[in-house]
């Protein structure tokens, strides 16, 4: 573990926000019009986290997944107006996570996101739910970069923060979290009141759990 912490970058999605059932009640309109099946909003815990696109094709039923190209570009944007109507209706920042990023405005610590959702919604809802703090780089998923957990996005973020890879924590709430944080060189921390279990945290490389958000601060 660094001596010094200068920069923490968040995962969102199950991390800083919940926002499992707008985006479950986005999948399940989109299943509804195709004539498939809907998934408990608990089942979309596991199809979230590698990016809008590979969310579509998972809650499809096997065998009748959009292939890729024109028919799942098709059902992506199917999706994102779908996301576009709801994003707003249950998320919210989890409990403590306003004190949790007061405490690190602080004491001076860089503030990051990246996620693999896309940009304009990663935007949207750093905005909408975490605009009262100072965002040094609020990162999505972007045509041309590729999606964690490739350590690029992660190694962008703490360029754009200033601080050496080896000085950020990354914070989130998956496996995909955690390998991009062994891969960045960052302090893998994984938080277990988001989207996926303890188990999967571990076994991608997390460093350090935390069960609520007032952890970290005695963790950096």
């Amino acid at each position: 573990m660094p001596d010094r912490i200068q920069a923490v970058l968040f995962d969102l999605d199950g991390t800083l926000l919940d926002t499992l059932e707008d985006l479950a009640s986005s999948g399940n309109a989109v299943l509804r019009k195709r004539g498939h099946p809907e998934h408990s909003v608990d089942s979309y815990r596991h199809f979230i986290g590698a990016g809008m696109a590979n969310l579509v094709r998972r809650i499809f039923p096997e065998g009748s997944r959009p292939t890729e190209g024109e028919e799942l570009d098709t059902a992506v944007a199917d999706y994102k107006a779908e996301y576009a109507l709801r994003w707003q209706s249950s998320t919210v920042a989890y409990s403590g996570i306003p004190e949790l990023l007061d405490a690190l405005t602080e004491q001076g610590i860089g503030l990051g996101v990246l996620s693999n959702k896309a940009q304009a919604f990663t935007e949207q809802c750093v905005t909408a739910f975490l605009g009262d703090w100072n965002w040094g780089v609020v990162l999505g998923q972007r045509d041309g970069i590729p999606v964690k957990p490739d350590p690029a996005g992660a190694l962008e973020g703490a360029e754009k923060l200033g601080v050496p890879p080896e000085t950020c924590a990354f914070v989130g709430d998956s496996g995909v979290d955690m390998q991009t944080a062994v891969s960045a060189g960052m302090l893998p921390v994984g938080v277990t009141w988001g989207f996926r279990e303890a188990k999967e945290l571990s076994s991608g490389g997390a460093e350090a759990l935390i069960d609520h958000p007032a952890e970290l601060e005695k963790l950096l």
